[in-house]
Order: C-alpha cells, then structure tokens, then sequence
C-alpha cells in the first residue's frame, strides 16, 4: 500500500507544479511559492513523506519525526482537504482534462486512501489525546503564515481566508469555524481509532 500511495501522491504533487507553474500569473519564483501556500500541497506532501518513510524504514512504520500521534493527525489533515474540497470549493473551480485528474488524486483519491490505510494499521497507531493534539500547531501556523504573507502579498490560495475580499470579521469567523473543524475531527478520529484498536 505505501508503495502506491507513495506513487500516486508524487505523480499527483508533481503533476500539480507542473501545470501551476505553465499556467502561470506570476514569476515562477512567486509560483512556487504560492504552490506551497496550499494547504492541500503541504499536506499531500506530508502523506508522500509519510509513505516514504515507512517505504525506507521498517523498524518503526507508524512513527512520523518521533511521533507514533503523527499517523492519526495526518490522516485527520488530509480528510480535512477532502471534506473542504467537496462541500466548499468544488462548486466555484471546475477543472477540466490533467488538472481535474490532478485535482480528483489530491482532493478525493489520496484522502480516501490514506484513511483506509489508516485503518489496515490503526492498530499501530498512538492515540493519546496529547501526542495527536499537539499535531494542531501545523494548521494553526499554516493560517498565520498565509494571512501573515497575503498581508503583503495579496495572495491568499482560499477564497475563504481572503480578508481583503470577504472583511476581517466573515474572515476571523472562517478561521475559528476551520480550528472547531480540525479539533473535532481529531477527536472523532481518536475515538474511532481506540475503537478499532480494541
């Protein structure tokens, strides 16, 4: 399984700079940038990072950097890109031909996957409540360093963080809606993990 996920993640992560940076708006410095400003981005490559650890290192095949916490809070992460893809940018972006292959492989395939991954193995995971929470500090430093550098920039990669065109209070109440969402599917995710671990 971590082999094809691996391969999928890469070709889909790959095939996304490519066509972000032909399609481009601005430098391909800039592009580049904006590319890892997606929070899809990142954690795609994390899953990528993920399978690529456990490809290479046996020893330890559900640790992340140290943490056994990692493996449930990135698959809470990647859900998230899923579930937010579906149910708030699906209907204002309409891709066609390599980028909605592109776009169905990080947004629905690779989420899919990883959860069912997660599953097949959630018996090696650690849910400690606190090994899994700390794992927060990702989105919470993801949204400072978009709103931070859209400030400057005026670049923001979801129209749902974009300050400048929906104000700062629709914009503050996003941001705390998206921290609730990630905290309760960590929950939800723990809970369902020491079920099946049981």
């Amino acid at each position: 399984m971590e082999i094809l996920g691996f391969c999928i993640g890469l070709f889909a992560l790959v095939a996304q700079l490519a066509l972000i940076i032909q399609n481009r708006q601005a430098s391909v410095i800039e592009t580049i940038i904006r590319y890892f400003s997606f929070f899809t981005i990142l954690t795609n490559t994390l899953v990528v990072l993920f399978f690529a650890k456990n490809i290479f290192n046996r020893q330890s095949s559900v640790s992340f950097w140290g943490s056994k916490g990692a493996f449930t809070a990135i698959t809470t992460f990647i859900l998230i890109v899923g579930l937010v893809y579906q149910f708030v940018l699906r209907q204002i972006w309409i891709p066609d031909g390599l980028q909605l292959l592109v776009d169905e492989l990080l947004h629905s395939v690779i989420p899919l996957f990883f959860f069912g991954y997660w599953v097949v193995y959630s018996k090696q995971a650690d849910f400690d409540t606190g090994s899994v929470f700390k794992w927060l500090i990702y989105p919470i430093a993801y949204i400072v360093f978009v709103m931070t550098r859209g400030h400057f920039s005026n670049f923001y990669p979801y129209p749902f963080l974009d300050i400048k065109s929906i104000g700062t209070e629709q914009t503050l109440i996003n941001i705390l809606g998206l921290i609730l969402v990630f905290i309760v599917l960590l929950s939800t995710i723990i809970f369902i993990g020491k079920k099946l671990k049981k």
